[in-house]
């Protein structure tokens, strides 16, 4: 059985999905859905305070996931 995860991407219209500020620092989250039907929530500190830098990389992390797969 293949272990790797299978990304899920929606278009959306809120610009912040899948990211939150907590505090001032920039935090991506998402849910990945494995093939043993079971998911692992990640969640990752973006280490900025800026919103466009964190929208940025939250991309470049849903692509590199997406890439992965």
């Amino acid at each position: 059985m293949n272990a790797k995860p299978t990304p899920v991407i929606r278009e959306t219209a809120n610009p912040l999905h899948h990211l939150w500020n907590n505090h001032g620092t920039w935090w991506c989250h998402y849910t990945e859905h494995l093939p043993d039907y079971t998911k692992r929530r990640v969640r990752l500190s973006l280490h900025t305070r800026d919103a466009a830098t964190a929208r940025f990389l939250r991309d470049s992390l849903l692509l590199e996931a997406r890439i992965a797969a």
